[in-house]
């Protein structure tokens, strides 16, 4: 074993001799009612858990128990019932989402076994839902996504032109330059657009937008990339702005204030320090913003034209076909067997795609953070 490993394998051996001695000290010095009260309340969660899931008539009971357990220990250990609360809802949380994810790849494997092609003598199970061209589960019974997914890459991207400048924008115009009674009514009001409902919006398109687009660009029908990508920004400019807000605000202002006393403008420490120095959390929200036109579903099913192909040429932003989120809704309701799998597996890689960009999104804020304060 190498010296790093050793070291690596002692450093582990040492914090689970730590965990040990605090769990330890925690049954030593917790009253044994409460001890009583969270062993009752844990026990009787996760068999409420379980009886969901084996969709027992029996799960009231223990849920029953659970909720009567966690009232006691609230009315006479309510700090040790709410941290435990606390810990059982986050897991509860997690074990959820991963339930989620492990439901729709099995319910898209199917498709995936179905759909596998070869690629160098390699056979990779779904290689012809993106590599093949067309769309057709009655005839061809083929399923590809990548239509789809053109639509949905061509959606976001115009989203993004839309919501990363003018979010950026209003979030530096909020916290750097907005008086406090002009801050105080703006702020709320970018944030109302995050309550509108997404079909109020894609009805706004689809009976406003969309009929005039047709009248200026000569198009045939209704529905175009442009527009809908449009719609899909403005309804996530209430994220970015939030979280580039938040960002910019956490600059120290320290750093603003020693360049004014250099002599330089406020436009001029708005470009060249603050938002420099706020790069990481504007960057998060701009992901995040990304995230949220990835995983709309009703303003591009309503304006779109709901028919997997491509537009000619490819960059055509000015006709609009389908995207993952369109098709889905558009088909399940009639959709079985292999068609239905493949809604799934429209399902897989929009999970994944979102859940990675998050992901990236808090990496990125985290990183700020650590940078700000000052330990990197």
């Amino acid at each position: 074993m190498s010296s790093v490993s050793a070291r690596a394998f002692a450093d582990n051996l040492r914090w689970i001799e730590r965990q040990v001695a605090a769990a330890r000290d925690f049954v030593e010095d917790t009253d044994p009612d409460a001890l009583v009260a969270l062993a009752v309340g844990g026990l009787s969660l996760l068999a409420a858990f379980g009886g969901f899931l084996l969709v027992s008539e029996l799960t009231v009971v223990p849920f029953v128990l659970f909720v009567a357990a966690t009232g006691y220990g609230w009315i006479y250990h309510q700090e040790l019932t709410a941290r435990a609360v606390s810990l059982a809802m986050t897991v509860a949380s997690i074990l959820v989402l991963g339930l989620i994810l492990v439901f729709i790849f099995i319910e898209a494997w199917p498709v995936f076994r179905y759909s596998s092609g070869e690629l160098f003598g390699v056979t990779i199970p779904g290689l012809r839902l993106f590599t093949a061209l067309e769309w057709s589960p009655v005839s061809g019974q083929v399923y590809s996504l990548a239509p789809m997914i053109h639509g949905t890459v061509m959606v976001t991207l115009v989203a993004t032109a839309v919501a990363g400048p003018l979010g950026v924008a209003a979030a530096l115009f909020i916290s750097e330059v907005a008086p406090k009674a002009v801050r105080e009514f703006v702020k709320p009001g970018v944030e109302i657009l995050a309550g509108i409902p997404s079909i109020v919006y894609g009805f706004i398109g689809f009976t406003v937008l969309s009929p005039w687009a047709s009248g200026q660009f000569d198009l045939v029908g209704q529905g175009t990339y442009l527009f809908v990508g449009a719609v899909v920004g403005l309804m996530a400019l209430p994220t970015v702005v939030s979280v580039a807000e938040d960002a910019l605000a956490s600059v120290p202002e320290q750093m603003k204030s020693g360049s004014l006393a250099l002599g330089t403008t406020d436009w001029q420490t708005m470009t060249t320090i603050t938002l420099p120095a706020a790069f990481s959390g504007v960057s998060a929200a701009v992901l995040l913003g990304v995230g949220r036109a990835i995983g709309e579903t009703m303003a591009a099913t309503v304006m779109l034209r709901n028919s997997p192909q491509f537009p000619e040429p490819l960059y055509n932003v000015f006709y609009g076909y389908e995207t993952l989120t369109s098709l889905i809704a558009a088909n399940y309701g009639e959709a079985d067997g292999f068609q239905l799998s493949a809604l799934f597996a429209a399902g897989v890689v929009l999970f994944v795609t979102v859940l990675f960009l998050s992901v990236g999104s808090q990496l990125i804020e985290r990183r700020m953070q650590r940078k700000l304060g000052g330990s990197e």
